[in-house]
């Protein structure tokens, strides 16, 4: 016997987006159901942003240590994972436990389900041997899954994704990473601090080639620095795993080995057997078309990676919101992604906003490009060793606005904050060029950047 119960909302898949939709429609008043077949929260706050970056920080600790001599005196450092595994594990992940947050929901009122979702018509979800129906509101927030190419050989091997590198307990001694996207890079030169001889494998002519060229030429110039070998423009062709070590032959014909293969290759959405195919959704789209209120359908709506707009956690919660008021009747604006921000922790931070100006280019906007390489502001001289990095900006001549912008340095992240403001309120140059910029910090460097806005050919 199947056991219907009847709710306002359902929402399937508990990541950052659902889990904040979920919530905030249960404190609003209405009967929610919340769906979540494997820890609520999702990749976020278990294999993704917190314990990566305490990862990271680690790592950027030991580089710091490093960068002694010839600023403070001398130092000799030796790295230890165990502290770092073990913070992971007691500080972020409570050992991989959701129960703080699935209690987060049910306090607000939320009724919570675990299980995996099958979405059999109209406002109909089942698990298991439960069916809740949704008279005003489904929400699809499954999140995406790491793809994994289809590689002759890789199938059946004990490759890693990030979540086998995030809950890793001992570090290998050789590592290949097939993608130098930012989940890649960022583990590569974590791995790389802590002692392993790491080898990137990409595709494209450059890593991290969604960014500024000049991105991919600092993060390689880093990632060079530490040891960390980089072959671009090849793919990996085969695979094989024996005695404990991995073989991958490339496809200029030479052949790599070490102990560990971490696959960070892209990530797709969740909407295989999801059942999309009953509402009249595509189960085979890589990922959920939604329209600036985030709808995807009628009474039907996605938040999140699976959307497409960026995997990250601060557009998942962006997507949340709208869709949170457009259910609940409340208005205010609808999607905007045109000052949509990332980072890629590597060291140094690349900090970006809005679009490259290759993508300006392509757009067919008249551009300004402004670019000043850190290093030589008052405050990268005073940094010193690991000052490495630039500010660009991209603007429209004709609009007079910033349309787009890259900062990267030691707080490249930090920096992007008034790039945001700006590209995202269309604050005209002239303000910008006005604007009274904190001396001696990095981000006094806009200013010299906005200052170096001209005609590139």
């Amino acid at each position: 016997m199947t056991e219907t119960r009847d709710a306002d909302v359902v929402v399937v898949g508990l990541g950052v987006g659902g889990e904040e939709a979920a919530g905030r429609l249960a404190e609003a008043g209405l009967t929610v159901v919340g769906i979540e077949h494997t820890l609520v929260g999702g990749e976020c706050p278990y294999w993704g942003c917190i314990p990566s970056k305490m990862m990271i920080r680690a790592g950027n600790a030991l580089a710091e240590a490093r960068r002694i001599p010839g600023l403070a005196g001398e130092s000799t450092v030796t790295p230890d994972w165990t502290p770092v595994a073990k913070r992971i594990r007691e500080q972020a992940t409570d050992n991989w436990d959701d129960k703080v947050a699935v209690d987060r929901f049910t306090g607000k009122g939320g009724h919570f389900v675990r299980g995996s979702a099958t979405i059999t018509g109209p406002g109909r979800v089942r698990v298991d041997d439960q069916e809740f129906t949704a008279s005003r509101a489904l929400i699809i927030a499954t999140g995406t899954a790491a793809v994994i190419p289809p590689i002759d050989g890789l199938a059946g091997t004990p490759y890693w994704t990030n979540r086998e590198a995030i809950e890793a307990e001992t570090l290998p001694e050789t590592m290949i990473v097939l993608g130098g996207g930012s989940i890649g890079v960022e583990l590569s030169q974590v791995m790389a601090r802590f002692g392993v001889a790491v080898t990137v494998i990409e595709g494209s002519d450059r890593i991290l080639s969604m960014e500024e060229p000049e991105s991919s030429e600092t993060a390689t110039e880093a990632l060079t620095k530490e040891k960390i070998k980089i072959h671009t423009g090849v793919r990996a062709q085969h695979v094989s795993y024996d005695d404990g070590r991995f073989t991958v032959t490339l496809s200029d014909g030479s052949e790599l080995t070490a102990e560990r293969l971490l696959v960070a290759t892209g990530r797709a959405a969740r909407l295989k057997d999801l059942g999309l195919e009953t509402v009249g959704l595509d189960p085979s789209a890589r990922f959920l078309s939604t329209d600036d209120r985030m709808r995807a359908g009628d009474k039907i709506w996605g938040v999140g990676d699976v959307t497409g707009n960026g995997a990250f956690t601060h557009m998942a919660m962006y997507e949340a919101d709208v869709a949170v008021r457009d259910i609940l009747g409340q208005g205010g604006p609808g999607a905007d992604y045109r000052a949509r921000p990332r980072v890629t922790f590597t060291d140094p931070e690349i900090g970006a906003v809005g679009v490259t100006e290759k993508q300006a280019r392509e757009a067919g906007v008249d551009i300004l490009v402004g670019h000043v390489p850190l290093p030589y502001t008052s405050r990268g001289f005073i940094h010193g060793p690991g000052n490495e990095g630039f500010i660009k900006l991209i603007a429209d001549r004709e609009r007079e606005v910033l349309i787009g912008g890259t900062t990267a340095g030691p707080a490249g992240g930090e920096m992007l904050g008034a790039l945001s403001v700006a590209v995202h309120g269309e604050v005209p140059l002239s303000t910008l060029r006005s604007t009274i910029w904190a001396y001696p910090t990095f981000h006094r460097g806009l200013g010299d950047a906005l200052k170096a806005l001209a005609p590139r050919r």
